[in-house]
């Protein structure tokens, strides 16, 4: 039975992908779990800021390969099938992206 939950919405990966992605993902994980045990050890103020900004650029990074592959393939064949609402739905998201 079709439902408009938004968060009921799935996209398939083939295996490589899913793993580079959850490589990523646990990547910027430790840099993360790095900044904590920074801030337990008292680094100085600037070494941590720039770790934070590392931190920053993955996941950005990620962000961006994960928009990238919605437009080309979720964002695609919805409009191939004529649903343009992924068009709305694309321009919401970017907007929330670009805050």
């Amino acid at each position: 039975m079709p439902t408009d939950c938004e968060s009921c919405k799935k996209k398939h990966r083939a295996e490589e992908e899913r793993r580079a992605l959850v490589n990523r993902l646990s990547r910027i994980e430790g840099q993360v779990r790095g900044i904590k045990s920074m801030v337990e050890n008292d680094a100085y103020c600037t070494d941590m800021l720039t770790q934070v900004s590392a931190a920053q650029a993955a996941l950005s990074a990620f962000a961006k390969e994960i928009l990238g592959t919605h437009i080309k393939t979720c964002v695609a064949e919805g409009v191939r099938s004529g649903d343009e609402s992924v068009i709305d739905e694309l321009v919401l998201t970017i907007q929330k992206l670009m805050k």
